[in-house]
């Protein structure tokens, strides 16, 4: 937001719970909304905003069917919307707005958002590691948490997957993307993991495809590679 401020001139308008960073006007207009101080819920902000003549919505929470359905349909209509979902990484998103409706309308649906999908950036943290020691000062290397991210670009083979409902083949796609600017989640944490940022448990835990950590990890944690796969949740995607 504060950098289509700096550079845009736009009316924004924001739906958060809560406010978490004051916007002051730049060289756009931006208008904050807390739930539910300002506004009772996500959806009554959202369907104020579609009256108020808005050029970006920011939606802070996508938690339910009614407010996903409007945050497309302002889409659709033109706006361009931000949004956060609890998910993990691209596929999910995409499933998460979809199969909050009713499986009737799902095929609707798959096409609208097809149609206006920008991209998703995926987010997750993980646990820095601190056995990594500075010579000099005797300090940890790394300390806290570090960010991984996964960033899906909408182009036509994205756009022709969510139509078919294939979304298992999106990772194919972020893979390939790089040239335009996508990233895989675990393309990632094995930077993280070079850097020795996060140890070889964490980034196991944290990878879509396990197989590919299993062989880092020390030899008494090797018999966790025999369960497979499986995804952590609980970090934040927006999309």
């Amino acid at each position: 937001m504060d950098y289509i401020n700096i550079n845009f001139s736009r009316h924004i308008i924001t739906v958060e719970e809560p406010i978490e960073f004051v916007h002051n006007n730049k060289r756009s207009i931006i208008t904050q909304r807390e739930v539910p101080i300002n506004t009772p819920s996500f959806a009554d902000g959202l369907r104020a905003a579609l009256r108020e003549d808005a050029d970006i919505v920011l939606v802070g929470e996508m938690r339910d069917l009614e407010t996903i359905s409007l945050a497309l349909t302002a889409a659709e209509t033109g706006l361009l919307v931000f949004g956060t979902l609890h998910t993990n990484n691209a596929r999910k998103t995409v499933d998460r707005l979809i199969d909050v409706f009713p499986s009737d309308k799902q095929s609707q649906i798959r096409t609208m958002l097809a149609a206006s999908l920008k991209g998703v950036v995926a987010q997750l943290l993980c646990k820095c590691d601190d056995t990594n020691i500075n010579q000099e000062t005797g300090s940890p290397l790394f300390t806290g948490r570090v960010a991984v991210n996964e960033v899906m670009v909408s182009n036509s083979a994205v756009a022709a997957i969510i139509r078919e409902g294939a979304t298992q083949k999106l990772y194919d796609v972020i893979i390939g993307g790089k040239s335009e600017g996508m990233q895989f989640m675990d393309e990632d944490i094995w930077e993280k993991l070079k850097k020795g940022m996060i140890s070889p448990f964490e980034a196991y835990m944290k990878a879509i495809d396990k197989k590919r950590f299993k062989e880092y990890l020390p030899e008494n944690l090797q018999e966790l590679g025999h369960s497979g796969g499986g995804e952590l949740e609980g970090a934040t995607a927006s999309g």
